[in-house]
């Protein structure tokens, strides 16, 4: 028996068992408001940030900037992470624009010109393999429960992140509670950095989601892009957990009534 056979038996060779989507083996339960919730309960924020050319600085200002970095970082009481994130440079919506303005010239020349140089653009950056860099800082909030988990029991939480229904009720009467004090840090993080300089941006649901399908799917990402996720109704795990345990207690609830059977009645004359 091997190890996984150990952890989850029965679940090797499972042909009568559904397949799973990929929403089901992430930590991530759902993205709400701007905020990140985990299968566990904690919560994450995700924050942009700007970056500086340190070298193009003067001596005073370099130093500026290393102080009060260095007072940034002593500030804090929680950990977090920052995170360099390298993409090819995507410029379809600058493409796009061009190639709107180039319809509406009335001047044939200008047209032909606008068309072309929007195709010369767009090759130079397929060609040369221009690579743009992005810069985040992920801020999170735990509640009590989850840091007293130990090593090993968050190993098996990462092998097998399940979810369930009372689970989902739970994140979701603590989520207001939680949030205040994640954007208590949130207001840290960024006033700590826009001292060294740095313009700090959290990212809403749409950047969020927008930043997970980039990072997950990095090459359907370019050809197959977002759009219009306001307007996009999906039905999640959680929502299909949901759906499926309320499902599960009307029909037990049905077989627990008692069944009723018909009594014949005596003729009356």
């Amino acid at each position: 028996m091997g190890l996984f056979d150990f952890i989850a038996p029965g679940k090797k060779n499972k042909e009568a068992q559904a397949a799973n989507s990929t929403q089901t083996h992430l930590r991530i339960g759902e993205i709400r408001d701007g905020v990140v919730v985990l299968k566990n309960g904690g919560m994450r924020a995700v924050l942009k940030t700007s970056s500086i050319n340190f070298n193009l600085k003067s001596e005073q200002e370099q130093n500026a900037i290393i102080y009060s970095y260095q007072g940034f970082l002593n500030s804090l009481e929680f950990p977090i992470q920052i995170l360099v994130r390298s993409k090819k440079l995507d410029i379809d919506n600058y493409i796009d624009q061009v190639n709107a303005l180039g319809e509406k010239q009335e001047n044939r020349l200008l047209q032909e010109q606008t068309l072309e140089y929007a195709q010369y653009i767009k090759r130079l950056v397929e060609y040369a393999d221009i690579m743009e860099k992005e810069f985040y800082v992920v801020v999170p909030y735990d509640p009590g429960r989850t840091q007293g988990s130990g090593k090993f029991q968050s190993f098996f939480q990462r092998l097998s992140p399940k979810d369930s229904y009372s689970d989902i009720k739970r994140r979701r009467s603590e989520f207001n509670n939680l949030k205040k004090s994640l954007l208590q840090r949130v207001n840290v993080i960024q006033a700590g950095l826009e001292n060294c300089g740095l313009s700090v941006d959290m990212l809403d649901t749409i950047g969020l989601i927008n930043l997970f399908y980039e990072s997950y799917n990095p090459k359907t990402s370019r050809e197959q892009k977002l759009k219009d996720l306001e307007k996009t109704s999906i039905e999640t795990d959680e929502e299909k957990i949901q759906n499926e345990e309320v499902q599960r207690e009307i029909e037990e609830k049905e077989m627990k009534k008692p069944k009723t059977t018909p009594t014949a009645k005596s003729p009356q004359g």
